[in-house]
């Protein structure tokens, strides 16, 4: 479970987060809806003690992320927006690398390789170098490097960006089956779509501020329409950034 209570960080004289405050809970997936530079990944990066708050208070499974970074990590697997992946590596090698980072035995390791490699389809490339891998192959092998620890809590940031249909519909599929299995899920967005397939609880976030928060029946009877791209519209108060 995530609390963020009050969080804020500016870049200079630019205030990115200004007092952001909202609960992800285990079991969910809790979406971070809103158009490109409204804080979203400044907001995630926080979480995962990538950048220090400049205030407010982060609690992740307990773990303050300011004063417990590295408990913070073996609790948290981290879908990046950059993916991230070392090219000259294959892709069981940028897991195994992982894994061997959060200690797990060589053992264990190996069987949790094997694992995901099956659940994410991968069989057909688990052994090639990641150098020249399509956009559905990176994002798989950058799922399976965040989980290969079996962290309670992910974070993933814009995910299914350059996905095709079948690629989407699979991740889709993969991110449901972390909520069935009692893993508190946090993704960040602007598909209208993927909130509305994925989302029990929805954060819009405008200008460094949560516009609205709740699940996607609060948030169109609150904002009085019938579909959430309208609601979202209606929510931030613009249209900008309205990319479903």
């Amino acid at each position: 479970m995530i609390k963020v209570t009050n969080l804020h960080k500016s870049f200079g004289k630019v205030q990115a987060v200004r007092g952001i405050s909202f609960e992800a809970r285990d079991s969910e997936i809790t979406g971070l809806l809103g158009p490109n530079g409204a804080g979203k990944t400044t907001t995630l990066r926080m979480l995962y003690s990538l950048l220090p708050p400049d205030a407010g208070e982060i609690r992740i499974d307990g773990l303050d992320p300011t004063r417990d970074a590295m408990e913070i990590k073996r609790t948290l697997g981290v879908v990046p927006d950059s993916r991230g992946l070392y090219t000259r590596l294959t892709a069981r090698e940028n897991i195994r690398y992982y894994g061997d980072l959060h200690g797990l035995d060589k053992a264990l390791l190996e069987s949790r390789i094997e694992e995901l490699t099956r659940t994410l389809d991968m069989a057909d490339f688990i052994d090639r170098r990641t150098e020249g891998f399509s956009q559905g192959q990176r994002v798989k092998v950058a799922i399976a490097r965040a989980m290969v620890h079996g962290p309670q809590t992910v974070l993933m940031d814009e995910p299914s960006n350059g996905l095709d249909v079948m690629g989407t519909r699979a991740l889709r599929h993969y991110i449901l089956s972390l909520k069935s299995g009692g893993h508190s899920v946090v993704l960040s967005t602007h598909i209208m779509q993927e909130v509305a397939a994925l989302c029990d609880r929805v954060v819009i976030i405008a200008r460094g501020e949560v516009a609205a928060d709740g699940t996607k029946d609060e948030l169109l009877e609150r904002s009085g329409c019938d579909s959430l791209e309208d609601a979202f519209v209606k929510l931030i108060g613009s249209d900008e950034g309205l990319l479903a």
